[in-house]
């Protein structure tokens, strides 16, 4: 999942839950005095924001929503329920999270299969520059953003000529701090897209020391560092840990020139979710867009590496052997 500030409406829609923060539940929630009114104000976000909304029968899935709820008179009585549509979605990556925090009820048809042991990080020569980003949410984005950009000025040096981009074990969050850090490695401009099922797509990428979104600075680094070297070549590690804003930060290196990825497949969810907050205080994680490389290419799948390598330990050999290469 992914997490801005408010931008314009249009562009919340799509990119809230990638940027931080939340969006109202839209457009006007009714009341959740019943059972029923709440399941229809949870269906009616998402009829009006889901990625899928195009290619679902919204009466027979109102339907079968309200009947696996028949009887319930309390929200607590129509998880089940939002359970039953958050399948019914057929999106992967949208959730629901109740007003007092619990329960959270995740999405069933989330991608099985990527809970794969973590790696430790490996070591790596001297003349090969080396960053690990793993997976973010919470506060202190800006923080989180330099504690990378200060890995990276700790490992460039003259003599570094390539670099390696360690994604394995990133299960995602809130993608923008993740991407300011790894802006002096990733280089400057449009990096990749939210691309909504109807409207125009949202740019978004690194320049001067943050990420930013449709041109507007998301995360900010305060002193951002440039490489000794720039335009290095660099090798993209990647595993089935890699989720959702993890995938964004894989995304943002497809088309890069001089780039490589090695590892496996990632988790499968490369698309952007949006937070709409409930009339009750809960809060609904919605799948709104895809994500879309740098010629706005999208994806809605495990994102596959150039080289495919099982062995975690055989991965780093064969990326320090393409990087010394230089082909």
């Amino acid at each position: 999942m992914r997490r801005v500030a408010r931008l314009a409406a249009a562009l919340l829609l799509t990119c809230a839950a990638a940027c931080g923060g939340s969006s109202p539940a839209s457009p006007t929630p009714p009341s959740a005095s019943t059972a029923e009114a709440y399941l229809n104000e949870i269906i009616g976000v998402m009829q009006f924001n889901s990625i899928n909304r195009q290619h679902i029968d919204w009466t027979a899935f109102r339907s079968q929503v309200l009947a696996q709820a028949a009887g319930a008179k309390t929200i607590p009585e129509t998880y089940p329920a939002i359970g039953l549509a958050l399948q019914l979605l057929d999106d992967h990556h949208s959730f629901y999270v109740a007003a007092n925090g619990a329960p959270t009820i995740g999405n069933p048809t989330f991608p099985a299969g990527c809970g794969v042991p973590a790696v430790p990080d490996p070591a790596v020569p001297a003349d090969i520059g080396y960053v690990r980003i793993p997976g973010f949410s919470g506060a202190g984005s800006e923080d989180f953003a330099a504690s990378i950009q200060n890995a990276i000025t700790a490992r460039d040096a003259s003599n570094v000529f390539g670099w390696i981009v360690d994604l394995r074990g990133n299960g995602g969050g809130n993608m923008w701090p993740m991407l300011a850090g790894v802006g002096p490695v990733l280089g400057t401009g449009i990096a990749g897209y939210f691309v909504p099922p109807t409207g125009s797509p949202s740019a978004w990428g690194y320049r001067d020391g943050a990420s930013f979104l449709s041109g507007n600075a998301v995360t900010r680094v305060a002193v951002p560092h440039e490489l000794l070297r720039a335009d290095p070549r660099v090798a993209v590690l990647t595993d089935k840990r890699v989720t959702s804003s993890g995938e964004a930060i894989a995304i943002a290196f497809r088309g890069r020139p001089k780039t490589r990825t090695f590892g496996t497949e990632t988790c499968g969810l490369p698309t952007a979710n949006s937070e709409f907050t409930l009339s009750d205080g809960g809060r609904l994680t919605l799948t709104t867009a895809l994500d879309g490389d740098r010629t706005i290419t999208t994806y809605d799948g495990p994102l596959q590496p150039d080289e495919r390598i099982d062995d975690p330990s055989a991965v780093v050999q064969r990326a320090m052997q393409w990087l010394r290469s230089g082909g």
